[in-house]
Formats: structure tokens, sequence, C-alpha cells
């Protein structure tokens, strides 16, 4: 409901709608725009052609934009939990994430979706590979599995701002700093960097996994070829965590005292 009120208000004013949404599908192209920049100098990035990449960012924007539609208010809890207004969500009939995520719901994120969507698809035209059945099916896992993995980000930085209050920013290297870093191939990172996105942090899960797979690509680490259909276990692991944060976190709440 509070979403549905948010999306009424916006929608209310038409022109003002498709301008805040062509609006956050440029600013994400120019992401893209880089790329194009770079291959105009260079025939390859880390071994990986223009498709390859485009393959990559297309899928890395495509699943973070819809965990950044569903859950990108979180980053607001901060706020409420410092003035004190997490209090009137306590208060209603609601579970008090799913309000959080609802606050100024912003239906002009679709740009960014619209834009990965866009380019994934460009890249799935122009590829040259020998498509089948299963690297097909891997395709939508991969979206939303990487999603998940993704929205359970945003969840467990909200947890944390019930401790830290002005964190956001810091949630934020953890949401949109993965999601830049994922629009690129492994192959540029040094080991060890993978290495914590891949065990510790594990992000390479959204796309860097499967995309290989489809990409007939050696994965980085040696890791097995299994791990490719990996991303929905490791979804439901992150999203078990970070649910258990939450609920830590909204325990240990105490409002400002006043």
């Amino acid at each position: 409901m509070i979403a549905a009120m948010w999306i009424r208000s916006t929608t209310a004013y038409r022109a003002s709608f498709a301008m805040t949404t062509f609006g956050s599908f440029a600013a994400t192209a120019l992401d893209f725009v880089a790329i194009l920049l770079m291959f105009s100098q260079v025939d390859t990035l880390g071994g990986y052609s223009l498709p390859e990449v485009a393959f990559l960012y297309g899928a890395a924007g495509t699943a973070f934009g819809l965990a950044d539609l569903a859950l990108g208010s979180m980053e607001r809890l901060g706020r409420r939990v410092r003035d004190g207004t997490l209090d009137t969500l306590l208060v209603r009939p609601a579970p008090v994430l799913a309000q959080v995520a609802a606050d100024r719901f912003a239906l002009r994120r679709l740009g960014r979706i619209t834009q990965g969507v866009l380019v994934l698809g460009y890249a799935v035209a122009v590829l040259d590979l020998s498509w089948t059945p299963l690297k097909l099916l891997m395709i939508p896992l991969m979206l939303l599995s990487g999603g998940a993995i993704f929205g359970a980000v945003f969840v467990a930085g909200a947890a944390f701002q019930f401790v830290a209050q002005d964190a956001s920013e810091v949630q934020n290297s953890f949401t949109y700093g993965g999601g830049t870093l994922l629009q690129y191939p492994p192959t540029v990172f040094a080991k060890d960097l993978l290495r914590g996105v891949t065990f510790v942090f594990p992000i390479a899960f959204v796309n860097w996994l499967p995309a290989l797979y489809v990409l007939g690509r050696p994965y980085p680490l040696d890791l097995p070829t299994w791990v490719a259909f990996a991303p929905p276990l490791v979804a439901a692991g992150c999203c078990t965590l970070a649910g258990l944060a939450w609920r830590a976190g909204l325990r240990s709440y105490r409002s400002t005292g006043s």
C-alpha cells in the first residue's frame, strides 16, 4: 500500500516522471559510454571483447537495478534511527522491513533496469556463441539470483545502520560499489580481490561465475564448473543471514529517548 501510494504520487505528474526516469537511464548509461570509450582505444579489456564486457555489464546492471527498485530506500534507515521517526513504523500492523523498503518508493529507478536490459540484449544478439537451453536458462537465473544477493546486501547494510546510524555511505560502497565492480571482467582485478568477492562477500555469484559459464570462459581461482549453478543457493544463504542481521538490529533499537 505504501509503495502504491508513492507510485500514484509519482505518476500524477507524468512529464516529471518521464524526465526523472530518463535522467536515471541517462546517468547509468554514462557508465557504459565510458566502456565504449575504452574500446575505442583497445580491442580487448582483460582479454574480453566488447560484447563479452557488455554481457557482464548488462547482467550486473539489471540485477542491481531490480534490488535497487525494491530495496533502494533502505539507505534512509539511518536517518529514521537518528531522529526517532522509525517509531511510527513500529506501531503499524505491517512488517517494518516492508515499510522501510516502500518508503519513498522511486519508480524512476526503472530507468536503470531498462538500460541494463538493453545492454544485455545487445550482448546476447551480437555474441558469437553456441547457445544451448541451459545457457539461455542461466540468464534469468543469474538476474533473479543476482537481484536477491544485492537485496541481501541492502538489508544487511540497513541492519548495520541500527548500530552506526550515519552509515549510508558505507552501505553504498558495498551496493553501488559492488555493482560497478561487476561491470568489468574479473581478469582486470587482483586475485586477492577475487577471493574476497567469492568467499567473503560473494557478489561474484551475481554475474561473474554464471556469465563465465555462458561465455565459455575459464573460471577465476580455478573453481569447478558447478559453481556457475550455485547463485540460487548463495542468494538463499545471503538472504537468510541478512534477515538474521535485520532482526538483531531491530531488536537492538531503543528509539531516541524523547
